[in-house]
């Protein structure tokens, strides 16, 4: 049998065990010994650490000193062959090729960290296949967002009344017009082209090429240049930023292809020249066409569009005027301008190179004219002096009538054209200067500081705000002077008054508070009312007026004249001219302040604008309300048109970015009869052309003028309100600060009074504020034809008011006066005319003339004296004659009747009834 089938030895001195029902024990492990013998007899070890473990373990359990030498000899054999088991193990599984071999294996030193070649070419194809696929998945996460808020913000243009460009204004200031692309000039479109991206038609939307040549040619040394076509620069103006970030550069590439693949190429190139910087804060073509040239984008010249192409490349190197050498806007700077002609030539050059519509021989004609010098830079934005007042009076215009929405009006691109006349504006601004300097030192005198004016000029019949002075400064003065400054207009206030009474009359002082038309007598402006200073006022029916002092105590309301003068009794017409107060104090309260403050309204004040009103407001008449300039220029213009209303507007037309538009149409209605308007503007006249009257400097204007001053308590303001056939003017001055940072020791916030003042005592409607009125109307007026106001028919009666008393009545003979004989004269021809005898006046019916009525006798329904005037005539002479009334007969009949000698009859002041 071979020795390799030999069965283990058995054991010496020991009987075999004979089967005991316990389970056999594994095999004993070697000794020692049996290393030591042969090859032959040496036993199998093992198969694995873990049975020499388990092994070694029941030796242990097994006891016996010399049991474990031998168990811990064996262990000992066993791990030392499980050991090398293990390191061929390890051997074997390093010589297994890795899927990365880096370290490279087999080399020490560094050739173990030098990759080889093809780990390289692997490493570089792995990188761009992961870069194309980022690149293809951020692609297709890619949208094209809303254009951004700078992008799509516009500009509103505003148009003075003659249509020339006033100024661009808009929401941050963001000079811009947009226009279709077919609005934009070929000849613009092709210079763009031709210089900035020569392959625009074709690309999709990236020049990889143009990228690369301006990298190599910055890491060169030489200019710097974007390398970026026109759809990267629409993208970067249309939806991002210009921050020059890694990341915004990465988002306009992809924004870029992206754009090219989805938007039409008309589309880019329009959103490109509305969007694009111009310098002189003009984005886009059309507002750099006004900017430079003063023009619309369409009518541009191949000559200029290719100098405005060269803005592009940067406005501060190429604007001619940029920089300039003075200190003058209209300063050029000469490399400025050296720059602009070179890159000027270069632009037209490039269009004949790359064949965008222009001719060798076109090229030479436009090179021959020499370079398209613009126009010095205009302040476009500027809303300093009154331009901001008017660009914001035309703004709250359309707003408060619904023409346009504050949306449409903040996203811009309107073109707003306005009643505004330059010539005029200039001329208000230039006599409120001259007044004021001629005037006003407020370094000297205290009493000079914080003066303001507000001024306006208004078409009468019409409503179209010619002018305005809102103030010294938009931009550093607020609030506009010439809308509504909060200031009391005084006794500019009483011709609404005069117009009260004589369309709606006084109050019948035996009825209610609250009367019909056919319970009040309408008043003739020569009605006499009592003027006294410190003259006590009582209420339509007799009672004296209550009012409660600064103490919270009752007392009975006596009024001031102005500088305390009396004149007695005093008529309507006499009192507007002396500007008397006490008369048209008591009138107010006759007629009843709230029918004052409808005439007020009617003529075009507003109701917000009025103040308190009540009977217990006997100062109404006086013009505590505070309608600002505009509205009282427009509502003596009122009187100005024969009573036709029409409300003050500022826009003619707007022409609203969506493309809608709205235009002004004239709406006016007759607020008060010819009859009654005339005989206001008649009293007013008298204010100018009286010897005594307050307004009497205006006579210098050299022709009819009506107006009438004011004056308020304390002598916080002061006011002129005149006119002409063809234009009313409202001037205010007033004193008040600013702001607390400009008080002085001792001043407050709020109104001042005048007092000292241009070193004058007092400041009234007829000092500084007719100044300004005379040095504005001259020049406004320098063109108007001189018109004769219309001629005034008789309102009303003649009323005796306000403790005045009537003439006593001189009993009318109803007899003719015998005819007495005429001395002959010499006779001139020997055939004579023949003469006709006078037709005498036939025998009076009536019984003899009594005393006229008591004025407040309700008794009395006769309506005499002036209803004499009013029906007299050629057909009312034999209608009504018989009671029309004896007094006013005698003179009104001849003229306005045609009776001989004026017999209407009558029993009456007061009497006769109606025809």
């Amino acid at each position: 049998m071979s020795e390799h089938r030999r069965k283990p030895p058995q054991s010496r001195g020991r009987r075999a065990a004979g089967p005991s029902g316990r389970r056999a024990a594994p095999p004993p492990v070697p000794s020692a010994r049996a290393e030591d013998s042969s090859p032959g007899e040496r036993e199998r070890p093992y198969g694995s650490r873990a049975e020499a473990r388990r092994a070694a373990a029941r030796r242990g359990a097994g006891g016996g000193g010399r049991r474990r030498a031998a168990g811990a000899s064996t262990a000992s054999a066993s791990e030392g062959i499980g050991g090398r088991a293990a390191r061929r193990r390890r051997a074997g599984a390093a010589s297994k090729r890795r899927l990365i071999d880096y370290p490279r294996s087999g080399y020490t030193g560094l050739r173990r960290w030098v990759p080889s070649w093809k780990q390289v070419l692997g490493s570089c194809l792995a990188f761009m296949t992961m870069m194309i696929g980022l690149v293809g998945i951020a692609y297709a996460m890619t949208e094209i967002p809303s254009a951004n808020d700078i992008a799509v913000r516009e500009t509103n243009v505003y148009y003075w009344a003659d249509g020339s460009r006033m100024v661009v204004a808009g929401e941050g200031n963001v000079n811009r017009q947009n226009l279709e692309l077919e609005d934009i000039p070929q000849a613009m479109q092709d210079s763009v082209i031709s210089a900035e991206n020569a392959t625009f038609w074709e690309d999709p939307g990236i020049d990889v090429m143009g990228i690369g040549r301006a990298v190599l040619n910055m890491a060169r040394g030489g200019d710097v240049q974007s390398g970026s076509t026109i759809t990267q620069q629409y993208v970067k103006n249309m939806y991002l930023t210009q921050d020059q970030t890694i990341e915004r550069k990465v988002r306009e590439l992809l924004l870029s292809v992206k754009v090219g693949a989805e938007v039409e190429k008309e589309e880019i190139l329009q959103g490109y020249l509305n969007t694009s910087y111009f310098g002189r804060g003009a984005y886009g073509i059309q507002a750099a066409a006004q900017a430079y040239y003063g023009v619309d984008a369409v009518e541009l010249t191949d000559s200029q569009c290719a100098f405005l192409t060269s803005l592009l490349n940067g406005p501060s190197l190429f604007d001619p005027y940029s920089g300039g050498d003075g200190e003058e806007l209209s300063d050029v700077n000469e490399a400025n301008l050296e720059r602009a002609t070179e890159r000027w030539a270069w632009v037209l050059e490039r269009r004949v190179e790359v064949g965008e519509g222009l001719s060798q021989a076109e090229y030479q004609e436009i090179i021959a004219e020499e370079f398209p010098l613009p126009q010095p830079p205009t302040r476009a934005m500027e809303r300093a002096g009154q331009i901001g007042y008017l660009t914001d009076l035309a703004d709250q215009y359309l707003l408060a009538n619904g023409h346009i929405t504050e949306d449409q009006l903040a996203a811009g691109g309107n073109r707003i054209y306005t009643t505004f006349d330059e010539g005029m504006v200039n001329s208000m601004v230039e006599a409120v200067e001259q007044v004021r300097e001629e005037n006003l030192d407020p370094e000297e005198r205290d009493e000079d500081r914080h003066v303001q004016f507000g001024g306006a000029a208004v078409v009468p019949g019409d409503g179209a705000i010619r002018a305005i002075y809102g103030g010294s400064d938009y931009t550093e003065h607020f609030v506009n002077n010439a809308n509504n400054p909060g200031v009391q207009v005084g006794s500019t206030f009483k011709p609404f008054v005069l117009a009260a009474a004589m369309r709606d009359g006084i109050r019948d002082p035996e009825g209610g508070q609250e009367q019909e038309a056919d319970q009040r007598t309408l008043v003739s402006p020569d009605s006499v009312y009592h003027s006294e200073d410190e003259m006590l006022i009582r209420r339509y029916n007799g009672e004296p007026v209550i009012v409660e002092d600064e103490d919270g105590e009752e007392s009975q309301w006596r009024q001031n004249n102005f500088e305390g003068n009396s004149q007695g009794d005093i008529t309507l017409r006499q009192a507007m001219a002396v500007s008397a107060n006490a008369p048209f104090v008591q009138l107010g309260m006759d007629i009843g302040p709230l029918t004052v403050a409808e005439a007020a309204e009617d003529a075009g004040l507003l109701e917000d604008s009025l103040g308190a009103v009540g009977e217990d407001v006997p100062t109404f008449a006086l013009g505590v309300s505070t309608p600002g300039p505009i509205r009282m220029a427009s509502a003596y213009a009122t009187f100005a048109a024969s009573g036709e209303q029409a409300d003050p507007y500022s826009v003619t037309r707007v022409e609203r970015r969506d493309g809608s538009s709205w235009e002004h149409t004239n709406s006016t209605r007759q607020s008060f009869s010819a009859d009654v308007a005339d005989n206001v503007t008649d009293v007013l006249a008298g204010v100018v052309e009286s010897e005594d009257g307050s307004g009497r400097r205006a006579q210098e204007l050299g022709r009819p003028v009506a107006g009438k001053t004011g004056t308020t308590d304390d002598n916080r303001s002061a006011w002129f309100v005149g006119y002409t056939t063809r234009l009313s003017t409202a001037i205010g001055m007033w004193r008040m600060p600013d702001s607390e940072e400009s008080l002085a020791d001792g001043e407050e916030m709020g109104q001042m009074s005048m007092y000292g003042t241009a070193g004058q005592e007092r400041i009234n409607g007829s000092s500084l504020p007719l100044s300004v009125w005379m040095a504005f109307m001259e020049e406004a007026t320098a063109d108007d034809p001189v018109e004769e106001f219309p001629e005034p028919r008789s309102v009303g009666e003649t009323v005796y008011g306000g403790g005045s008393e009537a003439p006593p009545v001189t009993p009318v003979d109803p007899t003719p006066p015998a005819q007495t004989q005429e001395p002959e004269e010499p006779e001139e021809s020997p055939d004579p005319e023949p003469t006709t005898q006078e037709p005498t006046l036939p025998e009076p019916t009536t019984p003899e003339p009594t005393d006229p009525c008591d004025i407040f006798d309700p008794s009395c329904s006769t309506s005499g004296t002036d209803q004499g005037t009013d029906q007299g005539g050629t057909n009312e002479g034999s209608v009504g004659g018989t009671n029309e009334g004896s007094v006013e007969g005698d003179t009104e009949g001849t003229v306005e009747g045609g009776g001989p000698n004026g017999n209407q009859g009558g029993t009456g002041w007061f009497g006769g009834a109606e025809p």
